[in-house]
């Protein structure tokens, strides 16, 4: 819902930032992160087509894109990552999500301009490196008076922007039938690739700056080498989510990427660790606060109703609410297997936290519809796939996925939620943080006997020893002479925590 009326207060003639404050622009950055939201949530195809002519319009001779379109801002030389990426990356979404092949032949010049601006900023290395950034855009560990303060490398977001424009013109080329074209911007791409794997990512998959955005970019954008180096940073990826006490630990770049890079190096259920946090920062703290949009700042409003310190602050921002796209895709299962839902791909990943779920997208052909719900042990899956088209459908628990033509169809089989996973003999004390009972118990009796001020600390403070013994988790938390309370933890899990 907070998402929802975020798009409605900010889809108003142009797509804007917020719709409260004296602002109210047409920020590039903030609808490339959301437009795949958008276009599933709302028929926003003639909005946003009229947007991108527009940014077409005001983009500079040399490729440039401004900030803001309309440009009321006027800066000179306009070039950064993930922003002046709008120019490639909305119109990619909208054809995948609408088929109009239309769209991409008119947009193609100014996606291409885009591409080679930055290529040409990056040189014969194919890194774009120096230069003005945004970033990682408003990291929550960034201080209130510094938002593009990030964890993430502005060198490596940019650098990774790069390789997926010129992917993405490439695609657009070859879907408009120009071969040429496209040949040259995927070869572009996989030089980019090469440059980013060979500067900033180790032989086993560690990421220079080593934290969730990069892991997030490296992982979905495929600029990771190897199989072996794609495992590890997932796995990376996911101790970094679990060291954070399950927080999230992204920006406006990172955020839309984290949940489908969990999910797909095997880790959905960290994704929804993160999905349905309550503490600050994460999507869901805003709704506890009583919020009824998505805000700006993760802590907009701190924990104690007083208001964000900083100059920027913002009760209505729809960028992080791109994680509903997440949402509709996995959580649901309903997602585009081809442009304009041609085929649709039904691949829905219920869990145990959720007893249904359920979308609903109008595509060209018709309304297309998946849920899901469980109850007494059984999973029932419904799939309405409209005439014209085909759905290839993952049943969950089921080895094969089925092909299925228009119509309703259902299924019924054992619920594979179900199933409870207690502790195992042996556990590590990463296998006690994935264990969400046990570890909120642990959590509450650290935080009773002042061993920590609260889950993320007490996270924190165990990131060091995710490999250990279970047995090991006390002394972790509380080491023998250095933090009090070490004695009556051990009381209080007496029992819990297996050998």
């Amino acid at each position: 819902e907070n998402v929802v009326w975020g798009m409605r207060g900010n889809f108003v003639d142009v797509p804007t930032d917020c719709p409260q404050r004296d602002e109210r622009l047409g920020w590039t950055g903030d609808i490339q992160v959301f437009a795949p939201t958008a276009s599933f949530l709302f028929d926003s195809a003639g909005f946003l087509s009229s947007w991108l002519a527009d940014l077409a319009a005001e983009q500079r001779p040399d490729g440039s894109v401004p900030f803001v379109v309309p440009d009321v801002i006027g800066t000179p030389g306009p070039a950064a990552a993930a922003w002046g990426d709008a120019a490639t990356l909305v119109p990619w979404v909208l054809y995948q999500r609408t088929g109009d092949v239309g769209l991409l032949a008119r947009q193609l010049p100014s996606m291409r301009a885009w591409v080679d601006h930055v290529a040409g900023l990056a040189g014969a290395d194919r890194r774009w490196t120096g230069g003005f950034q945004f970033g990682d855009w408003l990291d929550p560990s960034a201080p209130p008076d510094s938002p593009f303060t990030a964890k993430a490398d502005p060198d490596v977001v940019a650098t990774a922007h790069l390789a997926r424009s010129a992917e993405a013109v490439g695609l657009a080329a070859a879907a408009v039938g120009d071969a040429d074209v496209a040949e040259k911007y995927a070869r572009l791409a996989g030089e980019v690739r090469e440059a980013f794997a060979h500067e900033y990512v180790t032989p086993v998959g560690r990421v220079l700056s080593d934290c969730p955005t990069v892991y997030a970019l490296a992982l979905e954008w495929a600029l990771l080498p190897t199989e072996d180096q794609r495992h590890h940073a997932g796995d990376r990826l996911a101790d970094l989510v679990r060291s954070s006490g399950f927080r999230i630990g992204t920006g406006f770049v990172g955020t839309p990427l984290i949940t489908d890079a969990l999910t797909s190096s095997g880790h959905l259920d960290v994704a929804y660790r993160l999905l349905l946090q309550t503490g600050c920062p994460s999507w869901l703290y805003a709704v506890t606060m009583g919020a009824t949009t998505v805000w700006e700042r993760w802590d907009a409003m701190l924990p104690d109703g007083t208001i964000n310190p900083g100059k920027m602050t913002s009760f209505n921002h729809y960028a992080f609410g791109a994680v509903a796209d997440w949402l509709h895709r996995t959580v649901a299962g309903l997602a585009p297997a081809a442009p304009g839902y041609r085929q649709l791909l039904v691949r829905p990943a219920p869990t145990r936290a959720l007893t249904s779920a359920s979308a609903r997208h109008r595509t060209p052909y018709g309304d297309a519809e998946v849920s899901w719900e469980r109850s007494d042990g059984r999973l029932r899956l419904h799939v309405v796939v409209p005439v014209g088209t085909a759905a290839t459908v993952y049943v969950p628990g089921q080895a094969e996925p089925a092909r299925v033509g228009h119509g309703t169809h259902t299924w019924q089989v054992a619920d594979p939620a179900a199933v409870d996973r207690p502790l195992r003999a042996g556990a590590t004390i990463r296998d006690v943080l994935d264990h969400d009972e046990t570890w909120q118990q642990v959590v509450a009796a650290a935080v009773e006997t002042d061993v920590v001020g609260d889950e993320a600390q007490a996270a924190a403070r165990l990131q060091a020893f995710l490999d250990a013994p279970s047995s090991r988790l006390v002394d972790a938390l509380a080491p023998p002479r250095l933090v009090e309370g070490g004695q009556a933890l051990h009381a209080r899990l007496d029992g819990l925590l297996p050998a």
